[in-house]
């Protein structure tokens, strides 16, 4: 249990940006509203999954939506209490708790937001490890938990409760519902007990959020490079330590809103070491595939980011310009996302990539086997 401030926050908004892999929506303004509700109603408790009751009602909150669009269209601050209102009178009771659907960028603050709002407590994990573009890339849906009943609400006091027959035709009606909403709108979706959060959520990812935002804040006091601090604060998790891909200028950024989604790709002209290549990311709100002079160099579900070169916060998708300095880190997934089941979700064939999905421990063996990595991905760095 851990009481999270306002402060708290600023250091979330760097590293859920981080784990956002370009997309998520930029936190900035899920921050400034869920520290206004902090400042008015007090800290907010974050419980690791363990503590949290079997039978407890768990309903996960978010925003949905293309993040170009929150750049003009603000939110108001209440869409989320008044869908989770609107969740608890369909379902007939009060929630325990809510959680993020993803760990990344703005999605990592609407929980905090909520749950000053209500006095709930928030849980220390997510259903996508990352961000990831459609509501059935949850490892909620993954394992078995239904989306529906779900909600969304709008800044205008729009409420629409969805029932699907399965969770792909949630993503279609929600993400319908969001558009005419005006391109982004606050959802409440995946209502769960307790006991199927602890078995399907990926854990202590706002911790590591934390972690990561706090190392990258206070590394030039410390004497460290904040693009080697992020890579050493994912090392002891689950996930894996990051490892650094590729640095360079943006000297080409393609990005369109088709569907309700960021669609493009960047193009980085390599700097330093990397003099000579050229790194292709292509991205569908998030990040999806990294190549260098035509050879793939990491994939969905592994994380791949792109940090400002000095400072190390993070570049989404839709703040890519042209001129920036860059480098590209790759982020290893927890195991409970790499399993036949979940890749068959997020792989690089559910985005039509025609490629396996190969590890970034098994892609870059000398690294991993410098640094180590947990006890489950050993298998990876095999001869």
């Amino acid at each position: 249990m851990r009481q999270i401030t306002a402060e708290d926050l600023d250091y979330l908004a760097i590293g859920a940006a981080i784990l956002g892999t370009g997309g998520g929506g930029d936190p900035f303004i899920g921050k400034l509203m869920a520290q206004q509700a902090i400042a008015e109603e007090g800290p907010v408790t974050l419980l690791a999954a363990d503590e949290i009751a079997d039978d407890a009602l768990v309903l996960p909150s978010a925003m949905m939506g293309a993040p170009t669009v929150m750049l003009e269209k603000i939110p108001e601050g209440l869409e989320a209490v008044r869908a989770l209102r609107a969740e608890e009178r369909r379902l007939g009771r009060k929630a325990d708790a809510t959680s993020p659907i993803e760990c990344g960028g703005i999605n990592s603050q609407i929980p905090f937001l909520l749950a000053a709002r209500t006095g709930l407590p928030v849980l220390d994990g997510d259903g996508m490890g990352r961000a990831f573009p459609e509501l059935q890339m949850e490892t909620f849906h993954v394992y078995g938990v239904a989306g529906t009943p779900a909600v969304v609400a709008d800044e205008h006091g729009a409420i629409v409760t969805i029932e699907a027959k399965d969770n792909f035709q949630l993503e279609w009606l929600a993400r319908g519902v969001t558009i005419r909403m005006g391109g982004h709108a606050q959802l409440i979706d995946y209502p769960m007990s307790g006991a199927d959060f602890k078995r399907t959520a990926v854990r202590g990812t706002v911790s590591m959020g934390l972690a990561i935002g706090e190392a990258v804040h206070n590394a030039h006091s410390r004497g460290i490079y904040p693009v080697e601090a992020v890579c050493a604060a994912t090392q002891h998790t689950i996930y894996g330590r990051g490892i650094v891909l590729f640095r360079g200028k943006v000297v080409d950024v393609e990005r369109y809103t088709r569907a309700g989604f960021a669609v493009g790709h960047a193009t980085l002209q390599g700097l330093a070491e990397y003099q000579g290549s050229q790194l292709t990311i292509e991205f569908q709100n998030e990040n999806l595939v990294a190549q260098r002079d035509g050879e793939m160099l990491a994939s969905v579900p592994d994380l791949i980011c792109l940090l400002d070169s000095e400072v190390a916060t993070a570049v989404t998708t839709e703040r890519l310009r042209y001129g920036q300095r860059v480098v590209a880190i790759g982020i290893p997934t927890p195991e409970i996302m790499r399993s036949e089941p979940a890749l068959a979700v997020w792989g690089p064939a559910a985005f039509g990539y025609d490629i396996p999905f190969i590890p970034l421990e098994a892609r870059f063996k000398d690294y991993y086997r410098k640094y180590g990595v947990a006890s489950d991905k050993e298998k990876y760095l095999g001869e």
